[in-house]
């Protein structure tokens, strides 16, 4: 039987909407509505645009509040799934223990949850992407920072307080890219943010030497390098470039023996910066794992990309609603 979800996606700079359908264990996407978060105009200026885009949506198509199932919140921590409390996320200044689940609850009677951002990405690759028919599955973000959704003995599971899955903290070097406010850590050297710190670390070394560097002209052009401006240079061949896609890759490599020894997945789907650069860290990531982790729990795990794209987000927020 058909049912009608609602999703809404909130970020720090854009906030989404999102209208779909769920019928025999698919996910059509009917509508999606974004919009500014605009956190300079205060808590109460983005609720009301989060108000004013579901009640577009739900006009626009003529639905019935009593005949939607859930309203699904995909928004970053940390906030208290149980309670449906944000509580301070560094994105969302001025959202200070905001009940954001009983506001929703109270104005449309409809049933709603909410998950930070990674564990409803997870719950989409599991339920309708890369991860589907799966019972123990790891997501992974690898894009501004480095996260993880855990989906165990086919259920997710977020920890004590929400704070499960903070894989980007674990410090795998005593000296790298500091991620997650820590020197050497996975975040570090596996996101986007860790692989431009890296690259103008080695940038600077090669122009000490008096060397040139094909993708960075001068120093003063060191704070424009990104991670996609090294993946371009290496997938043009530039050595510098397959250098630090290298480090990175093997860095990646070493946490996920980690968590396949700890947590003996069957998939881990890595999303972002893996998906669009899979062949520059895929062969360095394996090539770890097989000498890292332990032979039968490695024989058994698949690191494949994540599935949904540039939709992901979307389907995030809906799968929320979902699970429910």
């Amino acid at each position: 039987m058909a049912e009608s979800l609602i999703g809404l996606d909130i970020g720090g700079t854009k906030c989404a909407v999102i209208y779909g359908v769920t019928d025999g264990g698919d996910l059509t996407i009917i509508d999606r509505r974004g919009f500014p978060t605009e956190t300079h105009l205060g808590l109460n200026h983005t609720l009301e645009a989060i108000y004013r885009n579901i009640d577009l949506t739900i006009n626009t198509h003529n639905l019935n509040p009593e005949e939607i199932k859930a309203i699904g919140i995909s928004c970053g921590g940390p906030l208290d799934s149980k309670t449906g409390v944000v509580m301070s996320p560094p994105n969302l200044p001025g959202w200070d223990n905001t009940p954001v689940v009983r506001l929703l609850t109270d104005r449309y009677n409809i049933r709603t949850g909410i998950q930070n951002d990674a564990n409803a990405c997870a719950l989409a690759e599991w339920k309708f992407g890369a991860g589907r028919g799966t019972e123990n599955m790891i997501f992974m973000t690898f894009g501004t920072g480095l996260g993880a959704g855990l989906i165990i003995n086919g259920r997710l599971y977020a920890g004590t307080n929400d704070m499960a899955g903070e894989v980007g903290h674990i410090r795998l070097s005593r000296f790298g890219p500091v991620g997650y406010g820590k020197a050497g850590s996975w975040e570090g050297f596996c996101s986007g943010g860790g692989i431009a710190q890296l690259a103008r670390t080695m940038i600077m070394e090669k122009f000490q030497m008096g060397e040139s560097v094909s993708f960075c002209k001068s120093p003063a052009d060191l704070n424009s390098i990104t991670a996609w401006i090294v993946a371009e240079a290496a997938m043009n061949g530039d050595e510098l470039a397959l250098r630090i896609y290298r480090i990175s890759g093997q860095y990646l490599g070493k946490g996920l023996s980690v968590l396949i020894d700890i947590l003996n997945p069957e998939m881990i789907v890595i999303g972002s910066i893996f998906t669009r650069s899979k062949e520059l860290l895929e062969p360095y990531a394996m090539e770890v794992i097989g000498k890292e982790a332990l032979f039968h729990s490695g024989n058994v795990c698949r690191i494949v990309p994540a599935q949904l794209g540039e939709d992901l987000g979307d389907y995030a927020a809906l799968s929320v609603a979902a699970n429910l």
